[in-house]
């Protein structure tokens, strides 16, 4: 009796990945990257922060409210809980332990599907090792927290395995079929989804892509309606809040704008003949390197009309949708040739004057000392906040740090075809929904906006995901 006790608790150990003698090699790359992390603390003497993102997530951590422009409150949500330590170095620290977060969640997936040690910890290295993602969980952004909610999400939805070897010879219908997703889990699943969305409003529509995931793999309706009516009441209850402050029944005031700048790199009025109360948005003659920057450029036609830019988001998103009807083709290219700029060898700056960095660098970044908000914030959440600068010897080791080559444009393109190729493949198709959600997150801010490497990173966990997972099936 007490052997065959041993033989299950093995069992059961390498069913669920539990035996720590297996994972040395993500152990040792976890130690690594938390001294890596450290390291950054030590290096940079506060968090970074950004004009007008930074400080409009703060002011709304302070004053509980949706935004009126860009951005929903969830990010603001997560800097009131941390509001207490009034201290903007305690959000990076908490920001890094999210970073080994997902890092932990991604290897957790791979190997509960199967993948051997060592490649589910290469996994990993992307997440780990990418100067760009140790940077963003330094910095007061909600980026990360999006990448960490859409790993949580992803998990709980696909951490139940595929079939077993035995029910797969049982027949080909067993094979890809239905998935055994518990009420629970779904409702966790769209409530994760849920706030990924009311951080970043591009990752709405990540709920209805894994619905359709659900749907397609035969899941059960309660569990589908759990996952759906999880997902969209809280988004549904903000936007009702947003309508008690704003008048409109909406998530953010900045969709139009947005999607009006990124027809102007190709907008041609002639071929759009818009009505005389959108032709004042036509291109008039400005020409910026990037479409982000006709949001905020003084000269463009949309910022040379009369009251606030983001008050007339309804009239600049008519005119972009009647820009794109009018020319498809020109509008698939200026995305297309976008999205392309995340394959190159070095990170391209776009625009350009935003600094492509691929490692860590040294100087000081002060404030903008001249805005109201900031002494606001300064009052109201971290009486410390302050201009970030680089702090010797750590920022000289850091400065030394290699760009590893796993982490350039031309492999992130592999890890993306691999992924694609394993979601076609017949049988379990594990790495569909990873591969799916990678590649929204890659092409849709571009295709709304503009394109930013910064952008780009929410979608590269899920490409390497995606690749391990495809690339399972050619062992």
């Amino acid at each position: 009796m007490t052997a065959t006790l041993a033989r299950g608790v093995r069992a059961h150990a390498d069913i669920t990945g539990l035996s720590l003698s297996r994972h040395w090699v993500f152990g040792c790359l976890l130690v690594l990257a938390a001294v890596l992390r450290v390291l950054v603390m030590l290096g940079y003497d506060t968090a970074q922060l950004y004009w007008y993102d930074s400080f409009t997530y703060l002011d709304t951590a302070v004053h509980l409210r949706p935004q009126g422009a860009f951005h929903p409150a969830g990010y603001s949500w997560f800097l009131w809980v941390l509001r207490p330590f009034r201290s903007v170095e305690v959000v990076a620290g908490v920001q890094h332990a999210m970073g080994l977060g997902i890092a932990i969640m991604l290897y957790a997936l791979t190997r509960r599907w199967s993948l051997p040690g060592w490649a589910a910890a290469l996994a990993t290295v992307p997440v780990l090792f990418d100067p760009s993602f140790v940077r963003l969980e330094h910095a007061v952004l909600s980026d990360l927290q999006v990448i960490f909610l859409v790993t949580a999400a992803l998990t709980v939805l696909m951490w139940r395995r595929a079939p077993s070897r035995a029910a797969t010879a049982a027949g080909p219908s067993q094979v890809g079929g239905a998935v055994r997703l518990s009420v629970r889990a779904a409702t966790a699943a769209g409530l994760l989804l849920a706030l990924a969305g009311l951080t970043r409003t591009a990752a709405v529509p990540l709920l209805g892509l894994a619905a359709l995931y659900l749907l397609a793999r035969r899941t059960s309706w309660r569990s589908v309606v759990a996952f759906v009516l999880a997902g969209g009441l809280p988004l549904l209850a903000y936007a009702g809040w947003y309508a008690q402050h704003h008048g409109r029944f909406a998530l953010s005031g900045s969709d139009g704008v947005a999607l009006w700048a990124r027809t102007m790199t190709f907008a041609d009025c002639t071929r759009i003949q818009p009505p005389p109360d959108l032709a004042t948005l036509c291109p008039n003659g400005t020409v910026l390197d990037a479409a982000s920057e006709y949001v905020w450029a003084p000269a463009s036609s949309l910022n040379r009309l009369p009251g606030d830019r983001f008050s007339r988001n309804d009239q600049a998103r008519s005119f972009a949708v009647a820009a794109i009807a009018a020319q498809p083709f020109d509008y698939l290219r200026e995305v297309a040739l976008d999205t392309s700029l995340a394959f190159t060898w070095e990170p391209v700056a776009h625009p350009k004057r935003v600094s492509a960095h691929t490692t860590f660098p040294r100087g000081s970044w002060p404030l903008p000392e001249q805005h109201a908000l900031i002494g606001k914030v300064r009052n109201e959440y971290d009486p410390d906040i302050r201009g970030m600068r680089s702090v010797e010897p750590f920022a000289s080791v850091l400065a030394a740090y290699p760009y590893p080559w796993l982490l350039h444009g031309p492999v992130f393109g592999v890890a993306l075809v691999a992924g694609g190729v394993g979601a076609l493949r017949r049988g379990r198709r594990a790495a569909l929904l990873p591969w799916s959600v990678a590649m929204f997150l890659l092409v849709a801010p571009v295709a709304a906006l503009d394109f930013d490497h910064r952008y780009v990173l929410p979608a590269i966990p899920f490409a390497w995901l995606a690749a391990a997972l495809g690339l399972r099936r050619f062992r």
